[in-house]
């Protein structure tokens, strides 16, 4: 029965009573069944309207008061999964569980409505999913339930800015065979909302050795010069090389030091991804690090605990390995020769620009999801 109801939503999105919820989601467009959230699990249903609104439906059959419990906590997961994604990370995701590739979730929309546009719907898709402006529908047969305790469990859970629906879904088998749906709206909520202020990313301190290699390095020629040569290439790498999907993350500048840290989404700058370059043993790569004693060190940690599965996502040869404080870190290398030579170079340029594009995919979202489970209070 669940597996009916999903199906009749992706195929007749337009059954869902959506205009007796919320007007603004009216025209959802179905996208795909059974998507991957994290750890939270697959929701049933993912639509998203032309003006790039989410719509979340999870189905069920309803047996007791905990059960209901369950489900709607669930999709409150699923809410929050969602609201830490960048369009990168949904497009991503849609590409991959339709099989249409990484423009499958503009396509889709295009399909239904041919004149949307890709910037303004990438931009709403993005400012949607960072407001957690979602609809969450929960569809079921028979659904009873008190209205009023469960707005009360939303009120004291959610901390999102969404409008949920319980929509009893009853499916009738006419005597021809054709199939008859009569939604009907049980419950429905006004947007719940919560004020969130957030740090800025970005930022990181820098060791006191550091800064002093760079003051050493204006004083001295020979450092000077060895300087410019550092910035040269990564100027080459990141003007002419690398290319991101992750539109969200941040590109440093040209570092005049033998590597660049691209920063993750982990307070007071704790996570980064070092590339670097070891011109003596012509040698290129990218890890994972954080600093000591930080959110940043306990989602790395985090991630480490799911190597069997992470390992492979990063598609290469990552490995494990240990850094100078004896940590375990996610590494991989590789050894190209001669880097002042022009073909030589392309050669790392091109395998570094893979790597840090799949790092970046694969840890990004992990470390923002590590830092968000660890703020969250438990019970």
């Amino acid at each position: 029965m669940e597996a009916e109801i999903q199906a009749l939503v992706h195929l007749h999105p337009a059954a869902l009573p959506i205009a007796e919820i919320d007007p603004m989601f009216v025209g959802a467009v179905a996208v795909c069944r059974e998507m991957q959230l994290g750890k939270a699990g697959r929701v049933d249903n993912f639509l998203v309207t032309p003006s790039g609104l989410p719509v979340l439906v999870e189905c069920k059959l309803w047996r007791n008061p905990e059960a209901r419990r369950e489900v709607v906590g669930q999709i409150l997961d699923y809410a929050k999964v969602l609201s830490r994604w960048s369009f990168s990370d949904l497009q991503r995701e849609v590409g991959s569980r339709t099989g249409l590739g990484p423009n499958a979730l503009l396509e889709l929309v295009r399909a239904a409505d041919p004149n949307v546009g890709e910037i303004q719907f990438t931009d709403a898709v993005t400012a949607n999913l960072r407001r957690g402006r979602f609809l969450l529908l929960i569809l079921g047969d028979g659904v009873r339930e008190d209205v009023e305790a469960i707005a009360s469990y939303l009120q004291a859970h959610a901390g999102l800015h969404f409008t949920f629906g319980l929509v009893e879904f009853p499916i009738y088998r006419l005597p021809s065979g054709e199939r008859l749906v009569a939604p009907r709206v049980v419950t429905r909520t006004t947007s719940i909302v919560r004020n969130v202020v957030t740090a800025p990313e970005g930022y990181i301190v820098q060791e006191p050795s550091e800064a002093a290699a760079e003051a050493d390095a204006d004083a001295d020629p020979d450092r000077a010069a060895q300087a410019a040569t550092h910035q040269a290439f990564w100027k080459e790498f990141l003007d002419h090389h690398l290319h991101l999907d992750d539109r969200t993350q941040d590109i440093p500048k040209p570092a005049r030091q033998g590597y660049l840290a691209f920063m993750l989404p982990a307070p007071q700058g704790s996570s980064w991804l070092a590339v670097y370059r070891d011109l003596h043993k012509g040698e290129v790569g990218v890890f994972l690090s954080a600093s000591q004693n930080s959110p940043g060190e306990s989602a790395m940690n985090a991630i480490l605990a799911d190597w069997n599965i992470i390992g492979p996502s990063l598609n290469g040869t990552a490995r494990l390995t240990e850094d100078r404080y004896n940590r375990k870190r996610i590494i991989d290398s590789k050894t190209v020769g001669n880097l002042k030579d022009p073909a030589v170079r392309k050669e790392a340029f091109d395998w570094l620009a893979e790597r840090v594009n799949t790092f970046v995919n694969v840890l990004r979202p992990r470390v923002r999801d590590a830092v968000a489970d660890q703020s969250v209070p438990r019970d």
